[in-house]
């Protein structure tokens, strides 16, 4: 029962993640600490064991997912890696805090936050795109499968550092850093959905690599509970790129507005009872 519970978690996970650009950490984490604290279906686990397996998964995740973006070709690499370079480190960072943070207080502020986030999302398409703090000195152009053409661009230091700060959420929290990066890139960098997504997805899988390694040495994986959520994850992260693609941008955004609403409602209950 045990083996069934987690693959289950991994396909649930592993679609979600790539259909929204997210990681599916947001499953992951809050399924083994419920599931093990609350019912016998799973042997009760710490917040940082959870989150260190977690992003772990992340790494299969987001390579499976990215390896299937890469036949749409909606993966901006170079982006990914000018992201990676904030991430990275950021992932380090938070996964240190993460061992002796209380952090019940963040999690609300870090829910309100992502509502806040979606309620922008909501209004998007009234709002001005930021402009005068950096220059665009990467610019892109992306056409679309109904022949739609975007054109998006930042300045590396403005992508940095707002990824430094994703990729520190995702150490603390082990849910992907893809609930702050994909709304980022696509309101502040004017990224199309589909890009946004894809290229979020190829962020995590680097990103995860760093942040697994980082909880690794701290000792919070749980490999037994890893050996049976990457099966799941791998196929559900296939599923979840296959559905992406068969989808409208405007889609797309609902659904993230939802999830988003989601996750920040969790947080801020995980930080008001925890």
């Amino acid at each position: 029962m045990e083996a069934i519970v987690l693959i289950v978690c991994g396909l649930l996970a592993g679609a979600l993640g790539a259909l929204v650009g997210l990681g599916g950490g947001i499953i992951i984490v809050p399924a083994l600490i419920y599931l093990g604290s609350y019912t016998p279906l799973l042997k009760p686990i710490s917040p940082q064991v959870a989150v260190g397996t977690s992003l772990l998964i992340m790494i299969f995740t987001g390579l499976s997912s990215t390896l299937s973006y890469m036949k749409h070709k909606t993966v901006d690499y170079k982006s990914g890696w000018i992201f990676f370079l904030g991430s990275g480190p950021g992932a380090i960072v938070g996964a240190w805090v993460n061992q002796t943070l209380k952090m019940s207080t963040f999690n609300v502020y870090f829910g309100s936050f992502m509502i806040f986030v979606a309620l922008l999302l909501m209004f998007k398409n009234r709002l001005k795109p930021v402009q005068g703090l950096f220059n665009q000195t990467i610019k892109r152009t992306f056409m679309d499968g109904e022949g739609h053409t975007y054109e998006y661009g930042y300045h590396p230091l403005m992508g940095i550092l707002i990824s430094f700060i994703v990729g520190f959420c995702s150490g603390i929290f082990g849910i992907g850093g893809g609930s702050l990066m994909v709304p980022a890139m696509m309101l502040i960098f004017l990224f199309p959905p589909h890009v946004a997504i894809a290229t979020s997805m190829f962020m995590i899988f680097l990103s995860a690599l760093v942040s697994s390694t980082m909880h690794i040495w701290l000792g919070n994986v749980n490999w037994t509970y890893a050996l049976f959520l990457i099966p799941g994850a791998w196929i559900g992260a296939k599923a979840g790129a296959w559905m992406n693609t068969k989808l409208k941008s405007d889609t797309l955004v609902s659904i993230l507005r939802i999830i988003l609403i989601l996750i920040g409602l969790r947080l801020i209950y995980q930080g008001i009872v925890g």
